[in-house]
């Protein structure tokens, strides 16, 4: 597909691929799909979803070996066609972002060991979004991840608030009826430890309703 100019339905046969499989050939080849997408994006003038691949190409490149640099040359190259030749204003992940990206890698890893199908990563309804969509058998999961370096603030699902719960609601609903799911539950898991931690401290919190997350603690 890419050799033949088709640019679009390569990066989203790749982003199938890599919504499965989180294996090296599968990140590579959505790694560089997606800097097709990028460019293309940026020649038509799309630059708001250019700038948000941006951001996932940033992400991605850290799962990535990179022993002669091509990765983070071409990130480099991608940032400043992005900012017009100024480097200086290439976007960059915050710590806490890069953080809750592994956490979610942990917490996929965890679902695919105890045999869940990855469907979906950050699924989006607008400004909406799901982390993982899991499936098991007929089975459905709509899983929240919330991920800490540490316990010396407030748990990690504390950090889930009404607004998010609402949103989070109206998101599973949209995915429910638009996929025509009949069996499905909300679970939440947490992931405390510094980031690529070997042995972060992972709880699995399955079928939570809104009430029991509103409930005071």
């Amino acid at each position: 597909m890419k050799r033949q100019g088709l640019t679009d339905a390569a990066y989203e046969a790749a982003r199938r691929l890599y919504a499965t499989d989180r294996g090296r050939a599968a990140s590579v080849a959505m790694f560089w799909t997606a800097v097709d997408a990028f460019r293309l994006r940026m020649r038509e003038g799309r630059v708001s979803e250019a700038r948000r691949m941006f951001l996932a190409l940033q992400r991605l490149s850290v799962r990535l070996p990179d022993e002669e640099g091509r990765i983070a040359d071409t990130l480099k190259r991608c940032g400043e066609l992005l900012t017009d030749g100024s480097p200086a204003a290439t976007p960059s992940l915050a710590p806490h972002a890069l953080l809750g990206q592994w956490g979610e890698e942990v917490a996929a890893r965890y679902l695919r060991e105890r045999g869940y199908e990855i469907v979906e990563r950050d699924w989006h309804s607008g400004h909406r979004d799901i982390d993982i969509v899991a499936r098991r058998g007929r089975l459905y999961v709509f899983v929240e991840v919330k991920t800490r370096r540490n316990h010396d603030f407030n748990d990690p699902i504390d950090a889930i608030g009404r607004v998010k719960l609402l949103n989070l609601c109206r998101a599973i609903s949209h995915y429910v009826c638009s996929h025509g799911i009949d069996c499905h539950r909300f679970d939440v898991i947490t992931v405390v430890g510094p980031q690529g931690c070997p042995t972060p401290e992972i709880t699995h919190l399955e079928d939570i309703s809104v009430t029991e997350l509103q409930r005071p603690r």
